[in-house]
């Protein structure tokens, strides 16, 4: 027994037992006691005996199995600690091991004694104990999550003193508190993710600390903490995080907003609404206050907010919203000084406060965007074809490097169900086939059919109309219902003679001669209806100028594929002895129910205002027969339908020749004398010659299909 009481030493053996008794008076006696005998110790300067009493206390108390020798060990190393005083600090590694340990304990009332031995400790060594801050604030967090309430408490009265010597001591350490910090913000526990953000809050309030250089580090975990369920946390973190946006607004200079710009795209597309928009505000502000700084994000950015223009739901209104003055901000950094080259940009350029020189990298911008401009929401697509004529109104040469990985794209989008996306896809189209920055020729194999280049217009004009002839090749539906009004808006955003002399140049060669036939009678209907080719239609009519002759002959020869609309083409341009010897073809030909439903056509736009000359024409009988005897033909040609006696009773009203005056049927040679210079030039031998061969491929084409209905015929009367 004497040896286990000399184990203990310099306690004496009546402490001893009285430390492990299992009477709270008892042990808190001996703790009394042993702070009077540290103060002796203190003031002999034994200090061999003071390290030998923690050592005790330590291991064979506070480290004990058994549960009220370790209460009396904390109890007692508290009280080491007070009669210690100022002395403390020189002890605190023994000091502190020991009750951190007991932290652990399954025993609730242990873990609550720790708390207040621990307390105490540090209320003497206040800013001391800053050395061993960051393993008490590992056991502060985790006894924030504690399921007994009163150790909860304990740690709470231990949490507010810790704080209270952080904010009034200069010798913290952050640099090393930081990465504990970050640590500790991803717990999934609600309890300690307050105590995480007590902290944050208490020291972006002390005027000593900036923590806006460390916010990189920690903003990440401030989003994970906003995901809480619980109300009063998301409350809390949002305003942490509010308070700290005000900052960084104030002192910008102060900050690094690379690093934390990724965290922010990764939280701007997440399904937790409050994260995903006080990710994109923050965006927002960093876009203001960063300016150009922010340009290598870009296709993150855009990867964020684009999906976000989808968005119907009122709830997520105020997302939407945000997004859409993210991407605003990021458009107005690109200028056209980005479309430099790269020896080029030697010159730090400012935006906000402050200055930069940013290289801008346009390759995976055009990944993100060309794949968006495939997505289910009309406005997110709308969004992409905005941005795509942003990057060509800007940097046309850097866009053009990747032209051949949207214009495909582009193309099928013209198959939007969307009026709104269509007419900014062919904006984007026209900007993109109009632009000097493009090739003006192509380093490849010839188009085929070849197709004269046109002035001012680069080798994509070419291609688009190829693409756009075979997109309405590939979908008749597209051709019927949206062919006219794409055709429109192209003559007006393009010279309308370029697009449809293209065409015809196209469509003279093309193969597929039923498609050939259903195009050329979308364009021709264009030509003599819309209001948007009013110009072009006054050149043809006209014909003055060897350049309208030649957009004539083009277009008679892909007209040809239709020969009702040969003969319109003829009406307007007033030849209308050509008309004649055609309509004299029109009996070799098979006439079909759509071959009399165009003719049917012809003879409404002969009584619409567009063919007013013509009718005017009919009261100069002597000089017009052959618009007349047109006329008739067409009259000939029809069944007695409604269009039959419209035509008719307008032939009626032409003047009769033989009660003409005498003197005005003198030198009649049937037609006014060709006073176009350019028209008689043209060869219309030629021209007929080729209406001729054009009409029979198409008669020879449909031989496989009528030998085929005979064959099938015969089998059925077999049967």
């Amino acid at each position: 027994m004497s040896d286990k009481v000399q184990d203990f030493s310099p306690l004496t053996p009546n402490c001893a037992r009285a430390l492990s008794d299992k009477m709270y008076e008892k042990r808190k006696g001996a703790a009394l006691e042993i702070e009077r005998l540290v103060r002796d110790l203190i003031a002999n300067n034994s200090t061999e005996q003071i390290e030998r009493l923690l050592s005790v206390l330590g291991s064979e108390f506070a480290l004990s199995s058994n549960p009220n020798a370790r209460k009396g060990g904390l109890i007692a190393l508290a009280a080491m600690a007070i009669g210690l005083g100022k002395e403390s600090g020189a002890y605190l590694p023994q000091l502190i091991k020991p009750v951190i340990a007991c932290f652990s304990d399954p025993d609730s009332r242990t873990r609550y004694y720790a708390c207040e031995a621990l307390y105490n400790i540090v209320k003497i060594a206040r800013s001391a104990v800053l050395q061993h801050f960051n393993t008490i604030f590992n056991v502060l967090s985790k006894l924030a999550a504690d399921t007994d309430i009163n150790v909860k408490n304990g740690s709470e009265l231990l949490d507010r003193l810790m704080k209270d010597i952080v904010t009034e001591s200069s010798s913290f350490d952050l640099v090393a508190f930081v990465p504990v910090l970050r640590e500790r913000m991803y717990t999934t526990n609600s309890f300690a993710k307050q105590f995480v953000l007590s902290w944050i809050t208490t020291l972006a309030s002390v005027p000593d600390i900036n923590l806006l250089v460390y916010l990189p580090e920690i903003l990440d975990g401030m989003f994970h903490i906003l995901g809480d369920q619980n109300k009063e946390i998301r409350k809390m973190c949002e305003f942490c995080l509010v308070e700290f946006l005000k900052e960084i607004k104030t002192s910008p200079h102060s900050v690094d907003f690379a690093p934390m710009v990724n965290f922010l795209i990764t939280h701007s597309q997440s399904d937790d609404e409050l994260i995903q928009l006080t990710a994109i505000t923050w965006v927002g502000e960093f876009l203001n206050l960063a300016g150009r700084t922010m340009l290598p994000f870009a296709s993150g950015l855009l990867n964020a907010t684009l999906p976000c223009m989808a968005y119907e739901d009122p709830r997520r209104k105020d997302i939407k919203e945000a997004s859409k003055s993210v991407n605003q901000n990021l458009m107005r950094l690109i200028t056209k000084d980005d479309d430099k080259d790269d020896d080029e940009e030697t010159e730090a350029r400012t935006t906000g406060p402050l200055m930069v020189s940013v290289k801008f990298e346009i390759a995976a911008m055009v990944e993100v965007l060309t794949r968006y401009l495939n997505h289910e929401s009309m406005q997110t697509r709308i969004a992409v074809l905005k941005w795509i004529y942003h990057l060509h109104m800007k940097t046309p040469k850097k866009i053009f490097q990747h032209v051949e990985e949207v214009f495909p794209v582009l193309i099928s989008t013209l198959s939007d169900p969307s009026d709104e996306v269509v007419l900014l896809d062919l904006e984007v189209l026209a900007e993109i086939i109009s632009s000097p920055s493009g090739p003006k020729t192509s380093k490849g194999s010839p188009t085929k059919p070849e197709v004269k280049s046109v002035k001012g217009m680069n080798i994509y004009f070419t291609k688009f109309m190829f693409n756009l002839l075979k997109i309405f090749a590939s979908d008749q539906q597209l051709l019927d219902d949206r062919g006219s009004y794409i055709i429109r808006q192209l003559c007006l955003l393009l010279n309308a003679e370029d697009i449809y002399r293209t065409l015809s140049e196209i469509l003279v060669a093309s193969d597929d001669l039923k498609f050939a036939t259903n195009m050329v009678q979308t364009l021709n209907s264009i030509l003599l209806t819309a209001t948007e080719l009013f110009e072009l239609r006054n050149s043809l009519k006209d014909l003055k100028t060897e350049g309208s002759c030649s957009l004539f002959c083009w277009l008679y020869k892909s007209w040809c594929h239709s020969p009702v609309a040969t003969v319109s083409l003829c009406f307007l341009t007033q030849n209308y002895r050509h008309a004649c010897d055609l309509i004299f073809l029109f009996g070799d030909l098979e006439v079909t129910v759509d071959f009399l439903t165009e003719i049917d056509k012809l003879v409404q736009l002969i009584e619409s205002p567009i063919f007013t000359y013509l009718r005017l024409q009919l009261l100069d009988a002597e000089h017009n027969q052959y618009l007349i005897k047109s006329l008739y033909g067409l009259l000939m040609l029809l069944p007695q339908t409604t269009a039959f006696t419209t035509l008719n009773n307008r032939l009626s009203c032409v003047p009769n020749l033989q009660l003409l005056p005498k003197d005005q049927r003198k030198n009649t040679t049937g037609q006014v004398p060709e006073k176009r210079p350019h028209v008689k030039t043209i060869n219309w031998e030629n021209l007929l010659d080729h209406f001729k061969s054009t009409q029979e491929k198409h008669k020879q084409s449909k031989k496989p299909t009528q030998k085929l209905w005979e064959e099938q015929l015969q089998n059925m009367l077999k049967l």
